[in-house]
C-alpha cells in the first residue's frame, strides 16, 4: 500500500515541471503593453493584460497619452454602441476579453478586442514575439483575411 502511494506521488511530482513550464508560457502575455496611434505612430495608450480567476486573459487601458478632452474632462467611451456605457471612462476600460492560451499554436485565441475609437468589437488572437505582441482583430473567421494586425511593445511597468 505504501509503495502504491509513493509511486503515485512520484508520478504526480514528475508531471509538475512540465505543467509549470506550460503555465509560464501561457502567462508570458501578462503585463503592460504600449499601443501606437495608427495616424502618428506615436504612443497612444498602455494596456495591462491580466489573467482572470477563470483562467482567461483580459486587457484594460491603464494609461492614455491624452487622457482629457479639450474641455478638460476625462475621455469617455463615447462611441460605445450601448448608450449606458457611453459614460464609462477610457482609463480602466476593458478592451481585451476572454482569450485562452493554445499551446499547440503558442497563441492566445478565442477572444475579442474592443476599439473605443469606433465602438466596434472584433474577434481576435494574440501572439508574443519577443518584446512584441502581435494582436489580430478580424471579422468572421481568421482565415478570411478581413482584419488588421496591431503590434504592441512590452513595457516593464505602468506609465504615470
Amino acid at each position: 500500500m505504501k509503495n502504491t502511494i509513493l509511486i503515485g506521488l512520484l508520478f504526480i511530482a514528475s508531471l509538475l515541471p512540465s505543467t509549470l513550464k506550460a503555465q509560464a508560457k501561457a502567462d508570458k502575455v501578462l503585463g503592460y503593453w504600449l499601443t501606437l496611434s495608427e495616424e502618428t505612430g506615436k504612443p497612444n495608450s498602455q494596456v495591462k493584460i491580466s489573467k482572470g480567476t477563470n483562467g482567461k486573459y483580459y486587457g484594460e487601458i491603464v494609461w492614455l497619452q491624452n487622457p482629457l478632452e479639450t474641455n478638460g474632462r476625462e475621455k469617455l467611451d463615447k462611441h460605445n454602441p450601448d448608450d449606458k456605457l457611453k459614460s464609462s471612462k477610457l482609463i480602466g476600460l476593458r478592451i481585451l476579453n476572454d482569450f485562452t492560451y493554445d499551446a499547440s499554436e503558442d497563441e492566445w485565441s478565442g477572444g475579442s478586442i474592443y476599439n473605443p475609437t469606433t465602438g466596434k468589437t472584433y474577434n481576435s488572437y494574440m501572439k508574443v514575439d519577443g518584446n512584441k505582441l502581435n494582436l489580430r482583430g478580424y471579422i468572421g473567421k481568421a482565415w478570411m483575411g478581413l482584419g488588421k494586425t496591431a503590434v504592441w511593445t512590452r513595457e516593464a511597468s505602468q506609465r504615470k
